[in-house]
């Protein structure tokens, strides 16, 4: 079940300002204070919201709290921000108004941070999707961007808006953003060139000189020392809690994010080092021969660079800083500029280049951020602008900035009444007159076409002649002494014998906020705002596209001789642009409040406080709101709250809520003047009956909460006894069990015992029956026993003692049989006895010798040489003959476990060993490596799939060898192909075929007996394939190339036997000339590899290493 809240529950203070009672100014500060002190700092007027900047971190904006004041009413909770966000967006959304939210303050009252947490609020609240979430973002960085071109650190403000802001947030019907649109108003452009002491230029040049990475600075001819630049002053460089390296990594991530491309960043850095370059640039006099004096650049090291970094030519720079040209329809007249001319121009183009650029960044933004559709929008308006301004020191800026929240106050008051009288009428209350304080008459003093302010100034820059600020000011002590709101010294409403607070170069304008006192110095200048034609022309000059924007009015082409705006009529077209648009818009204000001038949390300054509150007319709101009825409500939740103070409406109302509300406050007996019924709300005209409905409504909740207390005691109460019960029945079933279990358990322990006592007596019993049984059973065993023994011996005897008879006549005939035997043996003995033993002792000897062989057999290895020795030389022959056998058996068991391939590898070493065995020196060396064949694995290597295709047949070797050329000896690598047909030498990088030769044209191949690996290979004379000659070439694997070539020629049938020539020098055909190939031993040199040299036409040295 929801619960129901109201800004009236558990409030601090009093949470709306028409609710305040008793109200004045002493009350309603002392309220606000109030609630600083315990952090809300947020406090209504009706349906404004009082903002006061904490100047730390909160714990309300969290996405917890973003839920909570989400589709609530404005009403419904404690006062914030996000109620009044949340009421301009649904009434934009489900109502279809547009919205505006004018947010006014001074300088660190928490303007910016206001208009992000309502543009961040309506991002969390409104829809998602990948191309909505993209405009978020789009819309959120963009305050990155401009905050960083268009904010600097004041005394009172460390991110403080130096320009004024307006967004128009654009909606689809279902309320998710499209795009927007910002316009800026009045930057503050002199700061690019003079700062007030403890304040800070624009932030980018701070953050361009911290973060920019040392390639940018290169490229931007900038370093990292702010001291470098008179632009930038040095007591408030660095900020503490400001990151300038973090912020521009942000700037540029926002950039990319809103829709810059890289060249447009680096074209905007690119001029933001030029005003940095132009305030270095210095001027000093020099004397003309006409007695006049001229300017003259110091050091053009810095004029140099910036016109490297524009693409301007710096010649053209220089003249336009050193004259000026002025042009009359047909005339042309250049004059020479003086120092403090040249300077004006030089800051004049510094002012002009940064503000131009600012506005071309809006621009770009807008382009990034605007819809796309061309379908009607729903449109909510964010205004973050200056609130007025009184220092001791006013001039045009606070003027034309006081213009602006004089022309706001008139469109609140406006509205204000607009709305009160709609919501009156709407209700069907009668409408009374309200006064209040017109300012119209103000702003007509200042704006009006004839005799205000503003024309009076334009009248005074157009107008040929002298003029001087205090041309100006006599002027208007002229036209406007008699005006009610205005004071100088020479006007009748000064007092000027008294008061000596007003100079004579100022006047003092009666605002609605009070008096400010204007210094009329610098307001001819700089409404004037003049950059000299010169400079324009120059700077549209420049090879950079984005400067040849800013600058159009340099086009020699399209020359303009009518005079620019001013500064003031410019601003004040645009705040009547502004007015209408916010005429066409419901609006919801935010004013914000700065508690103190120390930027510290927890100090509340009250003559600060009252200060502002006076200035922002927030008094005068409160007294428009109260003119009529102060508080009114729905009659629905008026009478949900106040029900339980009637018997008739409590619990329940069955009847219509306007009805019960009647009859709530017809019993409560409160006065009919204080109240008033509208068609959907109750009026409340004073906040004493309000205060008095809520008195009532806490006593009355003070009894209800008695009662409540004392049922659900009674209830807990009884619901403790029925459980305790209901357990207590349990306990005791539970217990009964366990009793019977016990009792039970015990019967069946006493009938075990007694059973199994009757059951030993009865085994006893048994036991005892069954031993008699068997000792007599045993007693006749023994007696039966030994009366079988005793028969059993007799036996015995009488057949030992046969036996004996037995054996003694055998013994007898035993004897005498062997006497006969041995007698007639004696006889045979003698002839027949030597051979018999011979025999005997030569099979024994055999014997013995065929298994002493068996134990020591030798291994299966065919090249194990080891043979038992001969143990009698008479077995000369058979010992030869068994290892000779053996042997060759072990051989054909070897054979038996070769493939075939292994046996071409062999027949191949077979072919080897007749062909270089004791013949070639590197023969050796190549016994113990297998002949692979393809070692480049051709068929698989993408690299030679051109040379595969080239080759039709089965490939047998692949292997690189190298060239030898005839002109110096040194090789050349080449890949070498052998078929059975043809041998192919390729080039080794792209596989092109350089050579391919039919093997019947190979007649022999030349070798010599050394360690290397040189062949010739010498082709049939008249062949086609010998145009060029033989072919010498050098591998670490000849033996294995030669070997296969030879063994192809010998099993081909249609050709010869390939010759293998073996000596240390011979001849190799070269086209037309036969060259000498010899072979030389030497002294290792640069490793163990042979090398050949070119001696002559005719001959060739092979330097052979020999090993030591």
């Amino acid at each position: 079940m929801e619960v129901k809240t109201s800004l009236l529950d558990n409030m601090i203070g009093v949470g709306d300002m028409v609710l305040l009672e008793p109200l004045s100014e002493e009350s309603f500060i002392l309220n606000l204070k109030k609630r600083f002190d315990h952090s809300e700092i947020y406090t209504y007027i009706g349906s404004v919201v009082i903002s006061i900047n904490p100047y730390r971190s909160l714990p309300i904006y969290t996405p917890d709290k973003v839920e909570e004041y989400r589709n609530r009413n404005f009403y419904e909770l404690s006062p914030h921000i996000y109620a009044l966000a949340d009421e301009a967006y649904r009434s934009l959304r489900d109502q279809d108004k547009d919205q505006c939210i004018l947010i006014t303050g001074e300088s660190g009252a928490g303007k910016t941070e206001a208009s992000k947490l309502v543009m961040s609020y309506v991002a969390a609240v409104c829809g998602k999707g990948h191309e909505v979430n993209k405009v978020k973002e789009q819309l959120l960085q963009s305050n990155p961007v401009l905050e960083a071109f268009g904010n600097a650190k004041t005394v009172r403000n460390d991110n403080s808006s130096r320009f004024g802001k307006y967004m128009d947030i654009e909606f689809d019907f279902k309320g998710d953003p499209l795009g927007g649109v910002i316009s800026n108003y009045l930057l503050e452009k002199s700061r690019v060139v003079k700062q007030p002491r403890g304040e800070r230029n624009f932030h980018i040049f701070y953050q361009l000189l911290s973060g920019a990475s040392d390639e940018m600075l290169r490229k931007l001819k900038l370093d990292r020392n702010f001291s470098n630049y008179n632009y930038l002053s040095l007591d408030s460089a660095v900020v503490n809690g400001l990151d300038d390296t973090a912020n521009f990594r942000t700037v540029r991530n926002a950039m990319q994010v809103v829709g810059f491309m890289e060249d447009e960043v680096q074209s905007v850095m690119e001029l933001v080092a030029a005003v940095l370059k132009l305030g270095n640039i210095e001027f000093k006099p020099e004397s003309r021969q006409t007695g006049t004096e001229e300017s003259r650049i110091k050091d053009k090291n810095d004029l140099k660079e910036m016109c490297e970094v524009l693409g301007i030519e710096q010649l053209v720079l220089e003249r336009a800083f050193s004259y000026r040209t002025v042009e009359a329809r047909l005339d042309k007249v250049s004059t020479n500029l003086n120092v403090s001319q040249a300077y004006y121009a030089r800051d004049a183009l510094a002012k002009n280049l940064y503000s131009r650029l600012f506005t071309w960044l809006v621009t770009r933004i807008n382009e990034s951020i605007q819809a796309q559709t061309k379908a009607r929008h729903k449109v909510m308006g964010v205004l973050d602008i200056y609130g007025f301004e009184i220092f001791e020191d006013n001039s045009f800026e606070q003027f034309i900035i006081n213009y602006c929240n004089e022309k706001l106050q008139q469109l609140f008051i406006e509205l204000t009444l607009r709305e009160e009288q709609e919501e009156y009428i709407r209700e069907g209350i009668e409408w009374t007159n309200i006064d209040y304080f017109n300012n119209a008459v103000i702003c007509d003093l200042i704006e009006n076409n004839q005799n205000g302010i503003l024309a009076m100034l334009d009248e005074e820059c157009l107008r040929p002649g002298s003029v001087t600020d205090e041309t100006f000011l006599d002027k208007l002590n002229t036209i406007c002494a008699e005006h009610q709101h205005f004071e100088s010294r020479l006007s009748k409403n000064s007092k000027f014998l008294t008061d000596h607070s007003l100079p004579h170069n100022c006047f003092r304008i009666q605002h609605y906020a009070g008096k400010v006192l204007y210094h009329v110095e610098g307001f001819v200048d700089k409404n004037n705002d003049l950059l000299y034609r010169d400079l324009s022309q120059a700077m549209y000059k420049a090879n950079h596209s984005l400067v040849k924007q800013l600058f159009p009015e340099g086009n020699p082409a399209k020359v303009n001789l009518k005079r620019p705006p001013t500064a003031g009529s410019q601003f004040k077209a645009s705040v009547g642009t502004l007015m209408k648009n916010l005429h066409t818009k419901n609006p919801n204000y935010i004013r914000c409040i700065k508690p103190n001038d120390k930027k510290a949390s927890h100090i509340f300054t009250e003559s600060l406080v009252c200060h502002q509150v006076r200035y922002l007319g927030l008094m005068e709101n409160v007294r428009v709101r109260r003119a009529g009825y102060a508080f009114r409500q729905p009659y629905e939740p008026c009478l949900e709250r106040y029900k339980m103070l009637c018997k008739r409406t409590w619990p329940h109302w069955r009847g219509p809520a306007r009805e019960g509300v009647e009859v709530l406050l017809s019993d409560l007996q409160v006065s009919a003047e204080e109240f008033a019924y509208g068609r959907t709300k109750i009026f409340i005209r004073n906040p004493r009956t309000l205060f008095f409905l809520e008195e009532r409504r806490r006593d009355c909740l003070q009894d209800l909460a008695a009662l409540i207390q004392k049922i659900y005691r009674g209830w807990k109460c009884r619901r403790q006894f029925l459980l305790m019960k209901k357990s207590q029945i349990v306990v005791a079933a539970w217990y009964r069990r366990y009793a019977q279990q016990k009792k039970y358990q015990r019967i069946k322990s006493a009938t075990t015992v007694v059973q199994s006592y009757t059951r030993g007596w009865q085994a006893r019993k048994l036991l005892k029956e069954l031993k008699y049984q068997k000792r007599c059973e045993e007693a006749v065993t023994t007696i039966a026993a030994f009366w079988h023994g005793t028969q059993a011996r007799r036996e015995l005897k009488r057949l030992k003692e046969e036996a004996r008879r037995k054996h003694a006549i055998a013994v007898i005939w035993a004897y005498w049989q062997g006497l006969k035997v041995r007698r007639e043996y004696r006889k045979f003995f003698r002839a027949n006895a030597g051979k018999k033993i011979y025999d005997f002792t030569i099979q024994r000897i055999i014997q013995k010798y065929f298994l002493d062989l068996k134990k020591n057999m030798p291994s299966m290895s065919p090249i194990d040489k080891n043979w038992p020795a001969r143990p009698y030389q008479f077995l000369d022959g058979v010992h030869k003959e068994l290892r000779k056998i053996f042997h060759v058996w072990r051989c054909k068991k070897y054979r038996d476990q070769f493939t075939e391939e292994k046996k071409l590898v062999y027949e191949e070493k077979l072919e080897a060993s007749k062909l270089f065995k004791d013949k070639k020196a590197l023969y050796p060396s190549s016994v113990s490596q297998p002949f692979k064949g393809d070692y480049l694995e051709i068929s698989r290597n993408p690299k030679y799939q051109k040379l595969t295709g080239a080759v039709d047949e089965k490939v047998l070797l692949a292997d690189m060898v190298n060239k030898i050329n005839r002109a110096n000896g040194k090789g050349t690598a080449r890949i070498f192909l052998l078929t059975k047909k043809n041998f192919v030498l390729a080039d080794q990088k792209n596989g092109q075929v350089k050579a391919s030769v039919p093997l019947p044209d190979l007649i022999s191949v030349s070798v010599s007996t050394q360690n290397d690996g040189f062949f010739a290979l010498r082709l049939k004379e008249g062949s086609a394939s010998a145009v060029k000659g033989d072919f010498l070439l050098s591998s670490e694997r000849l033996i294995e190339i030669i070997t296969k070539l030879h063994r192809i020629s010998a099993t081909a049938a249609d050709r010869e036997r390939l010759n293998i020539d073996i000596s240390d020098e011979f001849l190799v055909q070269f086209k037309q000339d036969k060259v000498c190939v010899k072979f030389i031993p030497a002294a290792p040199k640069n490793g163990n590899s042979a090398s050949c040299k070119r001696k002559n036409n005719r001959l060739l040295e092979v330097l052979v290493p020999t090993s030591p």
